[in-house]
């Protein structure tokens, strides 16, 4: 279920010494989350991509903005942007007028015991400044093996259930890295509310099992990464061939999962007001892709897509230093865009002086093979081997 509100809402400005009133036109897509019930906004803000070279109060500025415009679902968790993300929105809501929900995580992986799950719960609820948390995730499944370890007697799940109880979450949800077919028995163990999950529109074809899976019982969809982890903006001109001939790479990117049906949030990263405005006009126009189109755009899809490093930062634990989740975006200009191997060694020229290597300690001949990055690879690829080829470009 999804239909528009359009709203008005009271908002002050600053004219001269004094503060007047203004009534602003909110415009926002909103779906039903699932079972839940809950009205949330189709563009969600996801906490994962604050500037932190700007002050607390900067980027709260920004959280109080995309509320303004009709957002009211905002994704967190401890560790992101430094372990400041959870301060920001925690700063942000103390003088947020708008109604809200707010989302935050804990790994199964960290607190696997009930009295360590529940003591991670009420320090969020400590940062974030508010009552309780309104979604609750069983954070970065990427095997069966870790949600069996959530569901042990007395684990992560015993303990965010005792929570519940307790009034300090509304929902147990869960964010997963997995297959769809593993993602549906997740889902048929009926222990949780709704589903975080990577897709979209370049690794749709892959991905789209989970999230039909998980509209088609009922529960809430949530899909992170819907810009492919900076990759669709940055390559604006190659990915052409996704858009209606009217739009950018980037807006047609954020109208395919805005818009979608089978996913009701759209987790965006903000970093400036200027994303806010587009995905929020995005949502307003709210115009799907018709089939004939899906169908064009799955075909021109390589497989390599799959594979693209969305710069999630998990791998970011390299005992030699070495900057993992630099390197594997950089590598995506090989395995994704197909550059040539004189192309790279010039690329790498680049990043190393200026870009996204620069200043960076480790480089891709002190790795040691130990392992400790592909294990925590939520998309499962082969870093050890990529590393290889930075060698040979160097």
């Amino acid at each position: 279920m999804s239909y528009n509100y359009k709203g008005l809402k009271n908002h002050y400005i600053k004219l001269g010494n004094k503060f007047i009133k203004e009534r602003l036109r909110i415009i926002m897509l909103y779906k039903i989350y699932g079972k839940t019930g809950k009205k949330v906004s189709a563009v969600g803000f996801g906490g994962m991509r604050f500037d932190t070279n700007k002050s607390l109060e900067e980027n709260a500025e920004i959280v109080r903005y995309a509320n303004s415009k009709g957002i009211n679902y905002f994704d967190t968790a401890p560790g992101y942007c430094d372990d400041t993300s959870e301060l920001i929105f925690g700063e942000a809501f103390k003088n947020m007028p708008g109604q809200f929900y707010v989302s935050t995580k804990g790994m199964p992986t960290r607190f696997d015991t009930a009295e360590k799950a529940i003591a991670a719960v009420k320090k969020s609820i400590e940062r974030l400044g508010v009552k309780k948390i309104d979604f609750y995730h069983i954070w970065c499944i990427r095997k069966t093996e870790h949600y069996e370890l959530a569901m042990k007697p007395g684990g992560q799940y015993e303990g965010l259930l005792q929570c519940q109880k307790d009034g300090l979450i509304d929902h147990i949800v869960l964010s997963s890295h997995q297959t769809g077919n593993e993602v549906k028995n997740i889902l048929e163990d009926g222990k949780i509310d709704g589903v975080l999950l990577g897709v979209n529109i370049l690794n749709f074809p892959y991905r789209w099992e989970g999230v039909q899976n998980a509209y088609d019982m009922g529960y809430g969809v949530v899909a992170m990464n819907p810009l492919s982890g900076g990759a669709i903006p940055k390559h604006e001109k190659e990915l052409e061939f996704i858009t209606n001939g009217d739009e950018t790479a980037t807006e047609a990117a954020l109208r395919f999962v805005i818009s979608c049906p089978q996913i009701t949030i759209a987790l965006n990263g903000f970093t400036t007001k200027e994303h806010i405005d587009m995905a929020c006009r995005i949502a307003d126009e709210a115009k799907p892709f018709t089939d004939e189109e899906i169908k064009e755009v799955s075909e021109k899809i390589g497989a390599s897509m799959n594979e693209a490093c969305t710069g999630c930062g998990y791998c970011d634990l390299c005992p030699k230093d070495i900057a993992i989740p630099s390197f594997m975006q950089a590598y995506n200009e090989k395995h994704v865009f197909h550059k040539t191997d004189e192309e790279m060694k010039k690329m790498l020229e680049n990043a190393y002086e200026w870009g996204i290597l620069a200043g960076k300690k480790g480089t891709a001949k002190d790795c040691i093979s130990c392992g400790l990055c592909e294990k925590e690879c939520t998309q499962h690829l082969p870093i050890i081997e990529r590393l290889r080829k930075f060698e040979e470009w160097s």
